[in-house]
């Protein structure tokens, strides 16, 4: 299982980036996938969080608050890669990107933490500064 996240950079305040993450070793289809950031000092957290469509159970799409209505994942399971568009960038939202997959193809609504995540990318830099 390997993830690897590229599309960092540096960027002015009200910019935009794409993050992309390729799988290889599994299908990304089958598994609930994520975004976290982790900031210098500061804990990682989930920043987006995509999961499965499994029987009766639509696709679950999760947002921290600080980026709701600025980012949108997505996914290609053809392609297995994960993106992250990010629009309207501020400087709280610098930090080191990780995409993640989950244990399970499913999270609990509202629930997604570390610990559902089992691989990890390793990391890619976005930095937003005038």
């Amino acid at each position: 299982v390997q993830l690897q996240a590229f599309g960092g950079g540096s960027v002015q305040p009200g910019g935009s980036l794409r993050l992309s993450c390729t799988a290889s070793g599994f299908n990304l289809g089958d598994y609930a996938v994520a975004w976290f950031r982790q900031a210098p000092g500061k804990e990682r957290e989930a920043v987006s969080c995509i999961d499965t469509s499994d029987g009766d159970h639509r696709p679950y799409y999760y947002y921290a608050d600080s980026v709701k209505g600025r980012f949108t994942i997505s996914r290609d399971n053809a392609k297995n890669t994960l993106d992250l568009q990010m629009n309207t960038l501020n400087p709280e939202d610098s930090a080191v990107y990780y995409c993640a997959k989950a244990r399970r193809s499913t999270v609990v609504a509202g629930a997604v933490t570390l610990a559902d995540f089992d691989s990890w990318g390793q990391g890619t830099l976005v930095t937003v500064s005038s």
